[in-house]
């Protein structure tokens, strides 16, 4: 069975003739018989009552429900194919991570749903870490990171913002006099941190042991809102990049400038370079970098 028999077929049901469906396919009406021969052979049933006039048989009408339906899957192909292709259609799986995600990200991608209605967005809220993994198993289209992957070569990188760190301490705290931080300052502190699956997480317990102590973690989350929370109620500090803390309004805290060393939080957009990117993903990765042009360099 073939599109062509099918086709063919449909034809003949239609006009229920088959000398009116041989000029509507410009084929001789040999063929037009021949081809709906072949079918019925091939399902061994008749289509057909060809005496005193043409009719469908029972079978006949069954077929024809499914090739009115097969016919017109077939015909929309290049119609859903020219919507991908026009981003009027289409899906984006993003990995976004929570320490920035709340920032700015939902204004953007408002936007972009707004300008693009049929496209769907799948968000993603994980560590860095994790959104690398998953976009080397496949299940993320494109990915925000905080840090460069150790395997540059295999990704697209396009960098967006770059924040330093601050130090979020409670006002109380006899940190808070203070215009800037070392990680020196910090080796008496509770800290409140991302969770290990975070990128930052790894930077922040490298500067302590560099400066010869291991902080005292006393608590490990993965929503922002949480850790200052925690910081608000006095159980300890937090480190977190600038760009963030610059939305934060709780009075009860205050963000110091960590220096010595200066530690910047790189915000990449980032997708595989050996995957497939759909015309929806690439549309979505150029509005953002439009949107986001705001490398801060503080």
């Amino acid at each position: 069975m073939n599109i062509k028999q099918i086709e063919t077929f449909t034809t003949v049901a239609n006009h229920l003739s088959f000398t009116k469906a041989s000029e509507e396919m410009f084929i001789t009406q040999s063929s037009v018989s021949k081809m709906v021969k072949a079918l019925e052979d091939e399902l061994s049933v008749q289509l057909f009552y060809r005496a005193p006039q043409i009719q469908l048989t029972d079978a006949g009408k069954e077929l024809y429900k499914y090739s009115v339906d097969i016919l017109s899957m077939l015909n929309s192909i290049p119609v859903e194919i020219g919507n991908l292709s026009e981003l009027k259609k289409g899906k984006i799986k993003i990995g976004i991570p929570p320490i920035i995600g709340s920032s700015f990200f939902p204004a953007v991608i408002g936007k972009f749903k707004s300008e693009y209605p049929e496209i769907e967005i799948k968000l993603t809220e994980v560590g860095s870490k994790v959104i690398l993994d998953e976009l080397d198993n496949g299940n993320l289209d494109v990915g925000i990171v905080c840090s460069y992957p150790a395997e540059k070569d295999d990704y697209h990188i396009y960098p967006l913002v770059r924040s330093p760190l601050m130090i979020g301490v409670h006002i109380d705290n006899p940190l808070a006099s203070q215009n800037s931080l070392s990680f020196a300052d910090l080796k008496d502190e509770s800290f409140v941190l991302f969770k290990e699956d975070f990128s930052l997480y790894d930077a922040i317990i490298e500067g302590c042991k560099q400066n010869d102590f291991t902080p005292n973690v006393i608590c490990n989350s993965s929503q922002k809102d949480f850790i200052l929370e925690m910081v608000a109620s006095k159980m300890g500090i937090t480190c977190l990049p600038h760009i963030t803390c610059s939305h934060v309004m709780d009075q009860k805290l205050k963000f110091i400038p960590l220096v010595d060393p200066k530690i910047f939080l790189n915000l990449l957009i980032i997708w595989k370079k050996s995957r497939y990117m759909s015309y929806a993903s690439k549309e979505w990765i150029r509005f953002t970098s439009d949107a986001l042009d705001i490398r801060l360099e503080i």
